[in-house]
């Protein structure tokens, strides 16, 4: 019955910007622990950001670039992206969990228990 929905993807040139949404629906966000992971093209899906009631976690290829935050009362969290770059090309998802982010784990895949279907982010001149 968990559903979460990801918006806000589309192309950008190098240095550019998007702010990406993470809607969730037929639950309570602030329950829940909300990350962020990207897929590229050949490679693994990666943990890029989460957060959950107390912190936040990044991974080191955005940290200072992109900032993760939620709005419990709009049920959403979002993912401000600067200054992207050609690397950070990936169909983004967000993902939940009920358990509490652990620093040694929150970047892979098997923690999380609920996933959007993801969108295109394209960084590209």
């Amino acid at each position: 019955q968990v559903q979460l929905v990801e918006s806000g993807g589309g192309l950008v040139q190098p240095g550019g910007s998007l702010k990406l949404s993470c809607a969730a629906s037929r639950f309570t966000l602030d329950y829940y622990a909300i990350g962020w992971f990207r897929q590229a093209p050949g490679k693994e899906r990666e943990g890029v950001s989460c957060i959950s009631s107390s912190r936040t976690y990044y991974a080191d290829s955005v940290k200072g670039r992109f900032t993760i935050s939620r709005d419990n009362a709009k049920n959403t969290v979002y993912l401000q992206m600067n200054s992207l770059k050609p690397e950070d090309t990936a169909v983004y998802y967000c993902a939940a969990s009920r358990d509490r982010p652990r620093p040694d784990s929150w970047h892979m895949i098997y923690p999380w228990n609920y996933w959007g279907q993801g969108t295109q982010v394209t960084v590209s001149s």
